[in-house]
């Protein structure tokens, strides 16, 4: 699926069922699902139905899974990706931030084609710009005027120079506490609980590393394609290939393979 009709259907179901509700949610739209951070709200649910009939329309043969429709039906995830094309949307990553008015939130997509990654988009409905990269094309900023830059992630720096994002809450919590500690021998961490602008900051080479526990893949497979074309080294914990089927294991970015390894052994012993 062409990867600029994608992003303007994620803008037309951003314009007309998120941002008329920022800070606009009524009482009672706002749903918890697994626990205290993991909401859904009727923006979720209404931009994950216009997205899905817009591609729906546009390709019948794509098979749309989004986070909202696993939800319902969790066997969605066990769709064979194989012979097929399937997108994975995320309707409003970082719901939580959305229903409390933070403007940190974002709408996701990934295009995978025969099992294999091959185009990420990341909208910013607040900032109206686009994070996107086609497999072996490189990543880009999108502006609304048109402008478009190229992005590189961040250069390899010393352990102690380092800055980072990460998301330790999905860890266990014998591993949590020695992450949490280790975490002190490099020079900044931040979480913004929405993997989309964790994906957007660290495109633009702001951050030497991103670590997630939980891997779901509207969250994770389009800005692990786009870091890997901004330059970085992606893995799981164990060191092989992030696969769009895998939920478990771990993810791992850092600005090349030795700063990954290093991470690995000082830092992310889990």
């Amino acid at each position: 699926m062409n990867v600029d009709r994608l992003a303007a259907i994620l803008k037309q179901a951003a314009q007309e069922e998120i941002m008329p509700r920022f800070r606009r949610l009524d009482e009672g739209t706002v749903q918890t699902k697994s626990g205290a951070f993991d909401l859904v709200t009727e923006a979720d649910v209404g931009a994950e139905r216009v997205i899905t009939a817009a591609i729906n329309a546009h390709r019948p043969d794509v098979l749309v899974i989004g986070e909202e429709a696993v939800a319902a039906n969790p066997k969605l995830l066990d769709t064979n990706l194989e012979d097929r094309i399937v997108i994975y949307v995320d309707p409003v990553d970082g719901t939580a931030n959305f229903a409390g008015g933070l403007p940190l939130f974002a709408v996701m997509a990934a295009v995978v084609q025969n099992g294999e990654p091959v185009a990420g988009v990341i909208y910013d409905p607040v900032g109206d710009d686009v994070l996107m990269a086609e497999k072996g094309c490189g990543a880009f900023q999108i502006f609304p005027d048109g402008r478009a830059i190229r992005q590189k992630f961040a250069d390899p720096v010393p352990l102690s120079e380092m800055g980072g994002l990460a998301s330790t809450m999905f860890l266990p919590m014998e591993q949590r506490t020695t992450v949490m500690a280790n975490l002190a021998k490099v020079k900044m961490l931040a979480n913004y609980r929405c993997a989309g602008h964790e994906y957007r900051y660290a495109a633009g080479g702001n951050v030497h590393f991103m670590m997630y526990a939980k891997l779901m893949p509207w969250d994770h497979v389009g800005g692990a394609l786009i870091m890997r074309e901004a330059g970085a080294h992606v893995a799981k914990f164990d060191g092989t290939p992030y696969h769009p089927s895998d939920l478990s294991g771990g993810l791992l970015v850092a600005s090349d393979e030795e700063s990954w390894t290093t991470l690995r052994h000082e830092v992310f012993t889990v």
